[in-house]
This record gives C-alpha cells, structure tokens and sequence, in this order.
C-alpha cells in the first residue's frame, strides 16, 4: 500500500517544482523531502526523479502517480472537512500562502490571534508570489491564499476556486527628500515624465502597472534600478537614486530622507482569500476569512499616513 505522506511529498515536488520548494511548503527539510521519495521509489519499483543540471525533473511515470496523489489528496480533505464540520470548531492543519507584504504587514496579527482562540487549529503560513499563490490552491498545495490584484490585471480565479474580499491597499509615490515632488500635495500622473524609477522586476504586477500607467500618459518609464523586495525599493529612494511606487501594506515606517506623495489618482490594489470550491464549510477556512477581514482596518491604519488630496 502506498504511504500517503510520500504520495504528498511528490505531489508537492511536481507543484512547486523543486524539491526545496517543495520542503518549505510542506514545513519539512528537503532532505526529508528526499528520502520520502526515494522511499516512494522502492516502494513503486519505479524511478521518480532524475537528475537534471542542479535540479531534478519527473518522469513520465512520476507525473501519472502525482495526477493519482492530488485525487487521493483531495480525497483526504474532503473527509477532513467533514469531520471537522461535525465538530463545529476550527481544528487541524491549514497550510496559507500569501504574498511578502501581506506576510509581513497582515499575517502575523491574523496567526497570533486564531492561535490564541482556536488552539486546536495548527496554522502554516509561506511567503509566495501573488502570481503563483492562484495555482498552488487549486492544486491542493495549500488550503487557503491572501493574493492581491490591481485594476490593470484582475485577479483570475480558475473553476473550483472562491474568493472573497479582504481589502483595498493604497499605493503612494515615494521621492527623496529635495526631489522637485517633495512637499506637493499629490502629483498627477501626467507629471511623472523624465523621471528614474525604482521598481520590481519585469513579471510583477508593479512593473506592468508601472509600464502601463507610464506610458497611458505619453511616457516611456526609465527604470534604473530593480529590486524584489520593498524595503530595498525604499532603501534605494533614501539614497536618492528614483523614485518608486510602493503600497503602504507591511511598508513600515519610512526613513529619513523618504518623502511620501499622493499620486492622483491615487493606485488601489485589492486583497483577496481564496480557496478551493466547497472548503468553505470547513470552520477553519470560514475563521481565517474572517479573521482577515477583522484585522485589515489595523493593519490598513497602521501602514496610511494622512494627506491631502491634490489640488491643480
């Protein structure tokens, strides 16, 4: 009989691609992961995974069991979400992905407190692109996602998956001090021509954002610099070298020599919990929702600094 926490640890690898990808999502190290498939593989008499550069790639007869495994992998959360269903009480693993700044400026509070109210309920959490997170839930890799669209590109959620709101983030244009848009009550994106921008790299939704909204107003972006992460967008404005856009959600609080400028008008990206179609009946995704929507009006305050709108 095949183990089902190897049929997972597979299942995982074909989702996530890697074996160490794999381990973070699961909570495990990559060589548990490892040693889970080469148990796998004595088991099936059959080679799972071949070594491909630095990686490593599945075979023909490793796609079809972990086809096999998500089924039977679907098949254990349904039983799952019954039984928990019966008990009416949030219980077991729930494994959330969401993205770096919802990580950082949401996450932490939302797990803090259903820890501290459902004790029986054992929540993990991993960092992963908002363009990923989509796929990994209706894969089955993991139960619920805290994902972001804007109004440029809708966030698409496929057959099987269901979303709910969660919350609108604003975005301000960030300048060094001295720049010509410091101290202005709001800038208009008409204005943002012949300027250095600081921005994520091509494939984010920022850049695209960025290159769209640019160049709807007649200009062509000059991106100077390009980071993943947005404290080292703003780290790069302290230092005088662009200007970006950033959202206020996990931003922190801005360094010396970082001035804040409402853009008018002002850009909104929409946060979304989603999950796959029926899991809802489940207490603990139904508690997570709504401990999410409980917790943005903080988190949303803590990260907004008052202005005022443009004028002119």
């Amino acid at each position: 009989m095949l183990d089902l926490q190897r049929l997972r640890a597979l299942h995982a690898v074909s989702v996530h691609g890697t074996v160490g990808a794999a381990a973070a999502a699961l909570g495990f190290t990559p060589s548990a992961v490892s040693q889970q498939i080469a148990k796998l593989e004595r088991e099936t008499r059959t080679v799972l995974l071949e070594r491909e550069g630095r990686g490593v790639r599945l075979t023909d007869e490793a796609w079809q069991l972990a086809a096999a495994a998500r089924e039977l992998l679907a098949l254990v959360e349904r039983a799952e979400t019954r039984l928990e269903e019966r008990r009416g009480v949030p219980s077991g693993r729930l494994t959330v992905a969401a993205f770096p700044s919802a990580a950082r400026g949401l996450m932490p509070a939302v797990l803090a407190d259903l820890a501290k109210r459902h004790p029986a309920l054992d929540t993990r959490l991993t960092e992963v692109d908002p363009h990923l997170s989509v796929d990994l839930v209706a894969k089955g890799a993991v139960d619920l996602v805290v994902a972001h669209d804007w109004d440029i590109a809708p966030l698409p959620a496929p057959a099987g998956v269901e979303q709910a709101a969660v919350g609108e983030d604003l975005c301000d244009l960030l300048v060094p001090e001295g720049h010509r848009f410091a101290g202005r009550a709001g800038v208009r994106r008409a204005e943002l021509g012949g300027e250095r921008w600081i921005c994520q790299p091509p494939g984010r939704v920022c850049h695209t954002w960025l290159l769209r909204t640019l160049r709807g107003a007649g200009h062509e972006p000059d991106i100077v610099h390009q980071a993943d992460e947005n404290p080292t967008l703003v780290a790069l404005v302290a230092a005088g070298l662009g200007i970006a856009l950033i959202p206020r959600l996990g931003r922190g609080p801005l360094p010396a020599g970082v001035v804040e400028v409402p853009l008018d008008p002002m850009p909104v990206r929409r946060l979304y919990a989603l999950w796959r179609e029926g899991a809802a009946r489940r207490p603990a995704i139904a508690e997570t929702v709504r401990t999410l929507r409980a917790h943005w009006p903080h988190a949303s305050a803590r990260t907004a600094a008052p202005h005022s709108r443009p004028t002119g």
